[in-house]
């Protein structure tokens, strides 16, 4: 578990740098130019990478970050994007570190014995394709839930 959690820790940490690294040049007007024969990550990049939704997560982050940071790890695909748009937006390191310490240590430490109290479940044992259809359904279920209210509370 102590190396599992070392390697969540200084994988949310990095991604953090890469994104803070980033943030600077992401939120230059130079940056959203389209240049030729820019390369197609580049592209792809900008395309999803909006100066709105920037300035949006930053607002997001200063109010939401210390919670953001603890859900994402349970959410996947969210949890690789999480520290990084922390990074871009500016969040306070300090105050990452101190939640992705907690985030990492109930990530790891919960699903750890998770695994070993129900790992020999009969029940989860005979039904072990339900099982991780379940959890798959679970994680995404918060983003599905919070993007329902978004649309809802527009109209």
């Amino acid at each position: 578990m102590g190396l599992l959690f070392v390697a969540a820790f200084t994988g949310d940490t990095l991604n953090y740098y890469i994104g803070k690294s980033l943030g600077d040049k992401v939120f230059s007007e130079e940056f959203f130019k389209t240049q030729p024969g820019q390369s197609i990550f580049r592209t792809i990049f900008l395309k999803f990478l909006k100066r709105d939704h920037i300035l949006k997560a930053q607002a997001f982050y200063e109010k939401h970050g210390g919670k953001t940071i603890i859900i994402a790890r349970f959410i996947p695909i969210i949890r690789t994007f999480a520290p990084f748009v922390a990074g871009i937006s500016k969040m306070n390191y300090s105050r990452f570190i101190s939640y992705n310490i907690i985030g990492g240590l109930l990530w790891v430490i919960g699903l750890t014995m998770l695994g070993f109290l129900f790992g020999n479940n009969s029940v989860v044992e005979n039904n072990f394709e339900l099982v991780i259809f379940g959890i798959i359904f679970l994680s995404i279920l918060p983003p599905v839930i919070e993007f329902m209210i978004y649309k809802f509370k527009k109209k």
